[in-house]
């Protein structure tokens, strides 16, 4: 796509190459200054004027060249379209259906709502980072454009889509339920508008100062983990109704509105509601705080333009054997799980996994804690979060090889025979076990203290342990039966390479189910009989671990290519 495409020929000897997703050339000159095409000649051979309608045709360009050619992008950009028509939709009528609410509860919901949805600007973007490439304020460094124009322009790219055009309309149904009368909706909407531009330059705002960091590898586990507390949000609710502190639903919206107040969305909302001078002046502090952040966002800006990539930077590499290279005898086994611990030290994706792992199995710990009558006896309090727990840690294990990528060509020249196969997947459950088996220990006892019966942490931890060995066999045969390309730069919306979800979905959820039948015969007799089968859990696991791994070897000694294919997609 050449500049004139986009309506702009700069003033600059050379020109600026684009490079996303098809978008070649967005800013070329030849130094003669011209803007707009012919009809239009530059009046000096210097500065360009570039408005915020050549960021929006550049953002279409780049939306149309990277569904070119795709069909599951187009038909994940269809289901994008077609969710976003439904949350407008619902949003909108669901704040208009406020109109038959009492006034104060009408508010109040407004209020909450409001703040949920600058919030949701706020954090949002930051897990869609390296997915939107006009969020990278560095990938904009080379237009010969003045910061200004890049904030105006980039301001312009935010609010074009269809999520932003959702969040707009959804917000518009606040003018159709609280507003009174005409005057009333005209001041509800220069409120919705108001509240609209906040979260656009607050997101930008907080996009572009932590841009830098974002990049580094210690950013990128920041943002992945921040999608686990994400989805844990949904556990809230449960988590209050259990804890009795929701007993009256309506007292706890009005607490929460009553907090929310005088925050810029409380502010926005109840201006839409009251309207009258109040209303008025609501809105001039709403406008000068849009004005503020604006101007933050710019200086920011303006300091991600100069400041050197933290993620090109030379770090200094720490030589370490490990625990294992101490323990183990020099060999493939001792190389592969000392390789794999240094990932799950090291690589935001290993890390993250066990992450959530731990944090989703203390959730449901507290959550079957919270209320006892929904448990049939204590041993469940105590057996079932440990091997809940060792069921999440072993579905990190369903995609051994993906994590490798490309670089698992180099086993071809290493492995001869399905031993050698054997001896790495033995390896790499060796790290896994090396990590789970203290982290169970802990939650057994964690769980068992909820309960109220610290004797059943042995159990407890024993059973987890025959689970974790379970889930192990099990995961080394979907590593070879079902591989996936685990992609290099994780954020929280991606888990597969492109066109890899299905498959990803199948490894985990075949995985998870499997793993939960296979350990049956150890959970049953220790929940319903006596804890004391709990002492064969653990040969239980290390015989369906070592069934799984002999298996694995036979299988991944003859689908080798098919393996390196599947684990070396392009992401």
């Amino acid at each position: 796509m050449a500049g004139r495409d986009l309506g702009v020929n700069g003033g600059v000897n050379g020109g600026v190459n684009g490079g996303v997703n098809g978008a070649d050339d967005v800013v070329s000159g030849t130094g003669t200054g011209t803007v707009g095409g012919d009809d239009r000649r530059a009046r000096t051979a210097g500065a360009v004027r570039v408005g915020p309608g050549v960021f929006v045709r550049l953002k279409l360009r780049l939306v149309a060249g990277g569904l070119r050619g795709s069909g599951t992008r187009l038909a994940g950009f269809v289901f994008s379209v077609i969710a976003a028509v439904v949350v407008a939709g619902f949003g909108f009528f669901l704040l208009a259906a406020l109109r038959a609410a009492p006034a104060d509860t009408a508010r109040d919901v407004a209020t909450v709502l409001f703040t949920m949805q600058l919030i949701g600007w706020a954090v949002v973007p930051l897990l869609a980072f390296g997915l939107d490439d006009t969020l990278d304020p560095s990938r904009l460094a080379l237009f010969p454009l003045r910061t200004g124009q890049l904030a105006t322009g980039m301001f312009a790219a935010s609010i074009t889509g269809v999520w932003p055009l959702a969040t707009l309309v959804a917000a518009f149904g606040a003018v159709a339920g609280l507003a009174p009368g005409a005057g009333g909706a005209v001041v509800g909407a220069v409120a919705v508008l108001l509240q609209f531009a906040l979260c656009i330059v607050l997101s930008r705002l907080i996009t572009t100062a932590l841009s830098g960091v974002l990049r580094t590898r210690r950013g990128r586990d920041v943002l992945a983990v921040s999608a686990i507390f994400v989805v844990l949000a949904a556990q809230l609710p449960n988590l209050l109704v259990n804890g009795g502190l929701a007993a009256d639903p309506l007292a706890m919206l009005g607490g929460v509105a009553s907090a929310l107040r005088w925050t810029p969305s409380g502010m926005a909302a109840h201006a839409v509601a009251d309207g009258g001078p109040a209303a008025l002046a609501e809105l001039a502090v709403l406008a000068v705080l849009v004005l503020v952040i604006g101007r933050l966002w710019t200086a920011a800006l303006r300091r991600a333009l100069v400041t050197a990539d933290a993620s090109t930077e030379a770090s200094a590499v720490r030589s370490s054997r490990g625990i294992l290279a101490r323990v183990l005898p020099d060999g493939p086994l001792a190389a592969v799980a000392t390789k794999e611990l240094k990932y799950a030290r090291r690589d935001p994706r290993g890390r993250v996994g066990w992450f959530a792992a731990i944090v989703v199995t203390g959730v449901m710990a507290f959550t079957m804690n919270g209320d006892g009558r929904a448990v049939p006896s204590l041993a469940v309090l105590a057996i079932g979060p440990a091997c809940i727990g060792a069921l999440m840690i072993a579905l990190q294990s369903i995609n051994l090889f993906g994590i490798d990528g490309r670089s698992l060509w180099m086993n071809s020249v290493a492995y001869g025979s399905a031993r050698d196969w054997r001896t790495d997947i033995a390896g790499r459950h060796l790290a896994v076990a090396t990590i789970a088996v203290p982290l169970l220990t802990v939650l057994a006892v964690v769980a068992a203290l909820l309960a109220g019966e610290l004797p059943w942490a042995v159990p407890a931890a024993l059973t987890a342990w025959g689970v974790l060995g379970t889930g192990l066999g099990v995961g080394a045969l979907t590593s070879v039966l079902i591989p996936y390309t685990v992609p290099e730069r994780l954020n929280a919306f991606t888990g597969a390479a492109p066109g890899q979800g299905g498959v990803a979905f199948a490894a985990s959820f075949g995985g998870l189910i499997a793993g939960g039948v296979l350990s049956l015969p150890i959970v049953l007799p220790v929940l319903l009989a006596s804890p004391w089968f709990c002492v064969l859990a653990v040969p239980y696991g290390l015989l369906v671990s070592w069934g799984g791994r002999r298996l694995a070897g036979a299988l991944a000694f003859g689908r080798y290519p098919e393996i390196l294919a599947a684990t070396s997609r392009a992401n």
